[in-house]
């Protein structure tokens, strides 16, 4: 297999609204929940094209890590959709090709691509001997989906199920030992995938977030009944003006610039998302910023539940990593308290949500290792 090529990591100016209509916006759904899964009243400008400003990154910090012990390779696949979802299929350079190795699939974050978090974890999956399929979600990245950066719930979920029909009809890999990890947004997309789908026989998530929940309800409950209405309302109002001109503007949840005035949980994504420690555009496709969404589909969250009947992937294994400092910590407390055995929740000293994304140093590698090892074989 061909090494992956590295794409450029300098940003390209984001399609998006004007301004005023984006403050206009915040003003009017009365949104105040500082999270890029909810609208941040810290608005936002479009991305300057050309390098951005450094962030203030981990000296352990290394999502565009490069393995010298796996190999990767571009793929593609249909899903039900008949839409061709791309991957990075990455496996070991000693892979015993007349056997059957164990595979798990990989989620990004939401509102991110493969590149950002998902190939990290990947490669050093890879490194422990198993077969790992990194993904991008219909609409990001290098899958197909029009209009691009479109929410989407029920086809995220399709894809982790259109992987295993991927991997599963491969001669060297066990049809039967086929994991999945979903990171931030893709936890919940890998868990209401794996509800459907029994063929996943192992699930981690890290840094979960419930996406439906964080929409509907805010982090920790912030969000009021009223505040979710208007902003249904103004999503609502916003079709005709789409439907009548064509244009589909996105809402920057990150600003170009942080100021003094950033919020915690928004500084935290922007220290990824829009520096060079984890910003990434696709090939071919310059126009796109990672976590640039419409609000006219990111509504589509609030009927979002996955969660739900989360008891009945038993008596397949579940295992939640979060950090301990995490403002996302919640999501994972509530799926384990949810599910049904053999589940654990497993705490990282000192890390936030966004820790686990990159962070060499505080990623348990170990526990991932024995976690697929154990139940994947």
């Amino acid at each position: 297999m061909s090494t992956l090529t590295e794409n450029s990591r300098q940003g390209a100016e984001a399609l998006s609204g004007p301004a005023s209509e984006r403050r206009e916006f915040l003003k009017t759904a009365g949104t105040g929940v500082a999270a890029l899964s909810v609208l941040s009243i810290t608005g936002s400008t479009a991305f300057a094209a050309g390098s951005p400003t450094k962030g203030n990154a981990p000296d352990d910090a290394s999502n565009f890590y490069k393995s010298d012990r796996v190999t990767a390779q571009k793929v593609s696949f249909k899903n039900q959709y008949s839409m061709q979802v791309a991957g990075n299929l990455v496996a070991p350079k000693n892979l015993d090709r007349n056997g059957r190795a164990p595979a798990i699939i990989v989620g990004h974050p939401m509102g991110a691509v493969k590149e950002q978090s998902s190939m990290l974890y990947a490669q050093k999956l890879a490194e422990q001997g198993f077969v790992t399929l990194a993904i991008d979600l219909p609409f990001w990245g290098e899958s197909e989906g029009q209009p691009r950066n479109l929410v989407a719930p029920e086809m995220y979920t399709e894809a982790f199920s259109a992987a295993v029909d991927y991997l599963g009809t491969h001669d060297f890999i066990a049809r039967d030992r086929i994991g999945v990890l979903g990171i931030c947004g893709s936890g919940g997309f890998a868990i209401n995938a794996a509800k459907m789908d029994p063929r996943l026989r192992a699930i981690a998530t890290v840094s979960m977030y419930d996406m439906g929940a964080v929409t509907r309800n805010g982090l920790n409950n912030s969000l009021t009944l009223a505040q979710r209405k208007a902003l249904l309302a103004k999503a609502a109002e916003q079709r005709y003006a789409e439907f009548s001109t064509g244009d589909k503007p996105f809402l920057n949840y990150l600003p170009a610039q942080p100021d003094a005035n950033i919020d915690p949980v928004t500084r935290e994504f922007w220290d990824f998302y829009r520096t060079p420690r984890g910003i990434h555009i696709p090939e071919g496709r310059t126009l796109e910023l990672t976590q640039n969404r419409m609000l006219t589909s990111e509504v589509r969250f609030v009927n979002f539940y996955p969660f739900n009947d989360i008891e009945t992937i038993s008596p397949r294994p579940l295992l939640f990593i979060t950090g301990d400092q995490a403002h996302s910590r919640e999501f994972s407390e509530d799926a384990y308290k949810r599910a049904a055995e053999p589940k654990e929740l497993y705490y990282v000293p000192g890390a936030g949500h966004g820790d686990l994304y990159d962070r060499m140093n505080l990623i348990p590698w170990d526990k991932l290792n024995a976690f697929f090892t154990k139940h994947l074989g």
